[in-house]
C-alpha cells in the first residue's frame, strides 16, 4: 500500500502530531467524503505500507520526531511558489522561512525524497508569466543541489475555486505563449540542476523538455524502497494524471494554508469548524463517531513483488 498524506490537507503542517500518535497505534480511520456515515480503519504496519507521501507546504512540524518513521519508506512532495499571502494566505515568507526549510528537509533525509512543486502557476495581471519566471529562478537558484525534480501544473478552474479565480483575474495564455513560457520555466531549472515536469497536464510540453510526471509514482518509490512493487494507475485521478493507486487519509476542508486557488478547502467556515474537531488521540482526523457511523477495515497489502528465486532467471 502507498499512503497519501495528503492531497486533502496539509497533514505535516498542521497535523503531525495527530499523525505520529496514529503511526504509534498502528492504524487510523478515515471518512468516505462520499458517504459521511462510511469510515475505513486503515492498518498501518510497515509491514503493509510499502511508502508514504507527504504533501505539504510547510512540513518544519514534523522534523523533531522524524525518527519515528525509520521503519518506512516515504517522501515529501514540497510546495514552494511565488505567490505572497494574498494567495497562499498562510504559509510563511518564501525566503526568510521556507526556502531554508525546504533545505533543511532535503539535507536531513536526502534530495531524491524531496519534490519541489511550483503549482498550481496562476496568471494574473500581478501574477505575470514574467513575474512567475523572475520568482521561479529565484528559487531555482536558492534549491540548487537540494532536490532533482520540480514539478509544474497550471491552474484548473473548479466550481470550488471559480469564484477566487475570477476575484483575482485569473487568465490563461494561448498555447504558443504557454509554450515559451515553459521553455524558459525548463532553462532556468537546468541552470540549477533540476529537471521539469508537470503534473495533470493536458497539454503536450514534451517539445519544451517537460515530461509528464505522476506524483505517486511508480519508479520513484521503486526507487526509494528497492523493490518492484504491483500496481495500477489510480482510477479515482482524472485521466491526465499518472499517478497509481493510493490510499488517501486526508479529510476535505481542514487545511488552515488558505490558498484562494484550493478545490479541497473551499469552505474557510468548515475549515474553523472542522479544526474545533481536532484530537490528537483521535484515530479520526477533525472528527468524532457517531451513532451512525460503520467502521469497516479496508483490506490493505503490500504491493512488492516476491524476490526472485533461481527458478526465474
Amino acid at each position: 500500500m502507498i499512503l497519501s498524506a495528503s492531497r486533502r490537507t496539509d497533514i505535516p503542517n498542521y497535523y503531525s502530531e495527530w499523525f505520529y500518535n496514529r503511526i504509534k497505534k498502528g492504524y487510523l480511520y478515515v471518512r468516505n467524503p462520499m458517504n459521511a456515515h462510511q469510515i475505513s480503519k486503515i492498518i498501518l504496519s510497515p509491514e503493509v505500507v510499502d511508502c508514504i507521501v507527504f504533501w505539504t507546504k510547510n512540513p518544519e512540524p514534523m522534523f523533531a520526531r522524524l525518527d519515528e518513521l525509520d521503519a518506512y519508506k516515504y517522501y515529501f512532495q514540497f510546495t514552494l511558489t511565488g505567490f505572497g499571502n494574498d494567495i497562499e494566505c498562510n504559509v510563511p515568507h518564501k525566503k526568510e522561512k521556507m526556502i531554508p526549510i525546504f533545505q533543511k528537509l532535503a539535507d536531513k533525509i536526502g534530495r531524491e525524497k524531496v519534490i519541489w512543486r511550483y503549482d498550481p502557476i496562476i496568471f494574473s495581471d500581478k501574477y505575470t508569466p514574467e513575474y512567475h519566471l523572475k520568482a521561479f529562478k529565484q528559487i531555482a537558484k536558492e534549491l540548487n543541489g537540494y532536490t532533482s525534480i520540480c514539478v509544474i501544473s497550471f491552474v484548473d478552474i473548479y466550481a470550488k475555486n471559480k469564484k477566487n479565480m475570477n476575484a483575482m483575474n485569473a487568465c490563461s495564455l494561448p498555447e504558443k505563449e504557454l509554450a515559451a513560457f515553459a521553455a524558459q520555466i525548463v532553462l532556468a531549472a537546468r541552470d540549477n540542476d533540476i529537471k521539469v515536469a508537470s503534473c495533470a497536464e493536458a497539454i503536450d510540453l514534451s517539445a519544451c523538455g517537460i515530461e509528464h510526471n505522476c506524483c505517486i509514482d511508480k519508479e520513484l518509490v521503486e526507487q526509494i524502497t528497492g523493490c518492484k512493487i504491483q500496481v495500477d494507475k489510480d482510477k479515482n485521478q482524472r485521466k491526465e494524471c499518472g499517478c497509481v493507486e493510493s490510499v488517501e487519509i486526508g479529510t476535505y476542508n481542514t487545511c488552515k494554508n488558505g490558498c484562494v486557488y484550493c478545490y479541497a478547502n473551499y469552505s474557510h467556515e468548515s475549515v474553523l469548524q472542522n479544526g474545533k474537531l481536532y484530537d490528537v488521540n483521535s484515530p479520526l482526523l477533525c472528527g468524532t463517531i457517531g451513532e451512525d457511523d460503520k467502521i469497516t477495515q479496508r483490506s490493505v497489502n503490500s504491493l512488492k513483488e516476491p524476490q526472485l528465486t533461481l527458478w526465474d532467471n
